[in-house]
């Protein structure tokens, strides 16, 4: 069993908001993210995959979690919606790339280590001109996960040489555990 796994079937599942991000909500609501080919890399239980396909996009979720995955497939069933759901290491999976990421819990669940690696991962699996909707973790601590997404550092890891950043305000939306996310729309380049 690996150590996502394992949170799902103890009950350590603080991450999950147990609906929608309002930051998906915010994005959809205002038109920025239209219906498109869109992948959400470690969609956990997958509101936000569920909410996408019901809005008509062509999404593909991914997580590592077997019960995760279990509990999408569950809904989507009883909503009778269609969606690509992968089981598995993100990192071994080889698609053709998207025109939008949603980007929500991965980045603060891998290890800093693994951040590098991710940061390819999400450039290779994005369209020239496609979008990385993100929200970055804030958690003010040390250790994790969830990590801290600080934002000198995310400038870093997701360089202006691959990415076009906003000049605008970010997003910001409250997490249930007290602590909150800091949305932003990048562009690949």
């Amino acid at each position: 069993m690996n150590e996502w796994e394992k949170r799902y079937q103890e009950g350590e599942t603080g991450w999950d908001r147990g609906d929608v991000s309002p930051s998906l909500y915010h994005w959809l609501d205002r038109g920025e993210l239209k219906p498109c080919r869109i992948v959400v890399p470690g969609c956990g239980r997958g509101h936000e995959v569920l909410e996408l396909a019901r809005r008509g996009f062509d999404v593909t979720g991914i997580d590592i979690a077997p019960s995760a995955i279990a509990h999408m497939e569950r809904h989507l069933a009883d909503e009778g919606l269609q969606t690509t759901l992968i089981l598995g290491d993100l990192f071994a999976q080889q698609l053709e790339p998207f025109d939008a990421v949603y980007e929500q819990t991965c980045l603060c669940a891998l290890p800093p280590a693994m951040l590098d690696r991710y940061a390819d991962w999400l450039y290779a699996h994005l369209k020239p001109g496609g979008k990385l909707f993100a929200l970055f973790m804030q958690t003010g601590a040390e250790g994790g996960p969830p990590y801290h997404c600080d934002l000198l550092a995310m400038h870093k890891l997701l360089d202006a040489s691959r990415w076009q950043w906003p000049t605008t305000t970010p997003l910001i939306t409250p997490h249930r555990n007290g602590r909150f996310e800091l949305g932003y729309q990048l562009i690949r380049k």
